[in-house]
């Protein structure tokens, strides 16, 4: 069968998830204990065989990619598609501010509207497509090896939901954790989930959810 293992990883925490400030595509670097986080996962799979390491270009996902690809020597491959979710003009709020200066978009956006976009960014009907798309185009250059991916938590969740057959508008029930580590196969009939939200390798503590 052809399969291709995917190892991804969400990036580490930054001073806006700890202030739940919507990043979106916005180019916000890696906190000091995202800094040890990344280096944690990179620890965590020092063992692993990894053929490939791709990483959005967002710098906290690079920064989070970089401590693994060079214990495995392999070049930092970036890819645009694994950018998280474009918020537009949301970009910049916390979830309080944004719900008092726009409580149309925040009911929207709590209610899962899959053809809703915020003002200038993208609907998670295009996140689906994109993601699904991207990781498709990754996986499929690696048929018989492993490789990881380094994302962030709107990309992660789309990952989740194609590997475990999941609607968009279903709630949320599973963890997007800072640096965890999510396994899942691909085959050209799409993605199945193996493993999801390991965080053992950060002595037990977990992130909360945050816009990323």
């Amino acid at each position: 069968m052809q399969c291709t293992r995917i190892l991804a990883i969400r990036h580490g925490e930054t001073a806006w998830n700890q202030e739940a400030r919507i990043q979106g595509q916005l180019d916000i670097p890696l906190n000091e204990r995202g800094l040890w986080q990344a280096s944690q996962a990179a620890q965590a799979l020092r063992d692993e065989s990894i053929a490939a390491v791709y990483t959005s270009d967002l710098q906290r996902a690079v920064q989070t990619a970089k401590p693994l690809a060079q214990h495995h020597q392999q070049p930092l491959q970036f890819h645009p598609g694994l950018r998280e979710r474009h918020f537009g003009e949301c970009q910049g709020y916390t979830w309080a501010e944004l719900a008092e200066r726009s409580p149309d978009i925040t009911d929207a956006w709590r209610r899962r509207v899959p053809g809703f976009a915020p003002p200038g960014g993208e609907s998670l009907l295009d996140l689906k497509s994109r993601v699904e798309q991207t990781f498709h185009e990754l996986a499929e250059r690696h048929v018989g090896e492993q490789i990881v991916v380094v994302a962030h938590g709107g990309v992660l969740d789309i990952v989740y939901r194609a590997a475990a057959r999941v609607d968009l508008q279903v709630p949320r029930t599973w963890s997007l954790s800072n640096a965890g580590i999510n396994r899942v196969l691909w085959t050209p009939e799409g993605l199945t989930l193996v493993g999801w939200g390991d965080v053992s390798h950060l002595e037990g503590t977990s992130q909360e959810e945050t816009f990323s």
